[in-house]
């Protein structure tokens, strides 16, 4: 399900030798990864995602925000989170007393969407958390970026799929 219009738009930032707008792709990998498999039991295919966002966007900045737990298979996803061309950003696993983890991303890819976003015209955020609703509002009013989101649907906060410019889901997305 696509919201929101879907024509990309031309602005001083605008690569002219691509004639495509300039974006900054920001990934909740923790946040995709237990959407997905707790929506659909299934994962997300990057690849297929890096190949639509690519399409109709010059790539500025694309970061992956992942908990590292030293695993080596999750080592090797992050190797291919590099090789499809995002910059991955490790945090590492803090496991609790009481048993609980901790390991969000919530700070870091907001200092980095405030860093970011002024070089570009659209913000791509594959998130479905809600605490994302100011941001994307704050980016859009202080720098005029076009909000993009991208998440499992049934587990998105709407207020973040209302501050959207376009909503995708990431349905067509999975393996």
């Amino acid at each position: 399900m696509t919201k929101g219009h879907t024509g990309a738009k031309l602005s001083p930032m605008t690569n002219i030798a691509s004639q495509l707008p300039r974006a900054l792709v920001l990934a909740d990998i923790q946040n995709l990864y237990h959407t997905a498999r707790a929506a659909h039991q299934k994962n997300i295919d990057y690849n297929q995602l890096w190949a639509e966002l690519s399409s109709r966007y010059e790539i500025a900045h694309a970061f992956a925000y992942a908990v590292d737990r030293g695993d080596p298979k999750q080592q090797q996803f992050q190797n291919i989170l590099r090789a499809i061309g995002f910059t991955v950003r490790l945090k590492p696993f803090i496991q609790r007393a009481d048993g609980s983890a901790k390991g969000d991303w919530d700070v870091g890819i907001t200092i980095d969407a405030m860093e970011f976003s002024k070089e570009v015209d659209t913000v791509i955020l594959l998130s479905g958390d809600g605490d994302f609703a100011m941001l994307t509002e704050h980016l859009r009013n202080r720098h005029n970026n076009r909000i993009e989101v991208y998440s499992v649907e049934a587990l998105t906060a709407q207020s973040l799929i209302r501050t959207a410019d376009r909503y995708v889901s990431l349905a067509e997305f999975l393996l």
